[in-house]
């Protein structure tokens, strides 16, 4: 019998990510929403044509919007098209919303989608709170990845 991590993980499959948000940005908290979608996009999803570099949120009247997500048109499709960046609701709890724009209003912060995923064969967004890197704080996070990918070969070779 398999364990519960195995059966996560084969629920969960990874469709996008956004590494350039976790270059640019601090993450400070961070949760799941699921996406109202059309059939068409759903389809192009699971094909993978979707492209979350440059999207993020935004709360508008007590919702949140996804912007500027592109899905590309899926590629069998009849007469039904969509449109590659239309604003596409979140869907969260009424308690998550009001505790987002609590911390939204704050300066320099930002709704961020990390990534994308099937969830039990529903398209979910790993939404972030994050604040801006400076320019130093980057190139201390690429000082700090190369230490550690040295330090890493080292041992690899020591143990040879």
């Amino acid at each position: 019998m398999a364990t519960d991590k195995t059966d996560r993980e084969k629920a969960q499959r990874l469709i996008a990510d956004n590494r350039k948000a976790l270059h640019d940005y601090h993450v400070l908290d961070s949760w799941e929403a699921g996406v109202a979608l059309l059939g068409t996009e759903v389809k192009a999803i699971r094909e993978g044509s979707v492209n979350l570099r440059d999207s993020y949120a935004r709360l508008e009247n007590g919702e949140v919007w996804l912007m500027n997500l592109h899905i590309s048109p899926y590629s069998h499709t009849g007469y039904a098209h969509h449109d590659e960046r239309r604003q596409r609701k979140l869907l969260l709890h009424r308690h998550e919303i009001e505790k987002l724009s609590g911390r939204v209003v704050e300066k320099g912060l930002t709704l961020v989608p990390l990534r994308m995923y099937l969830n039990k064969g529903r398209v979910k967004v790993a939404l972030a709170l994050v604040k801006g890197k400076q320019a130093h704080d980057k190139r201390e996070t690429i000082r700090r990845r190369e230490v550690d990918r040295e330090t890493r070969a080292a041992v690899k070779a020591r143990s040879r």
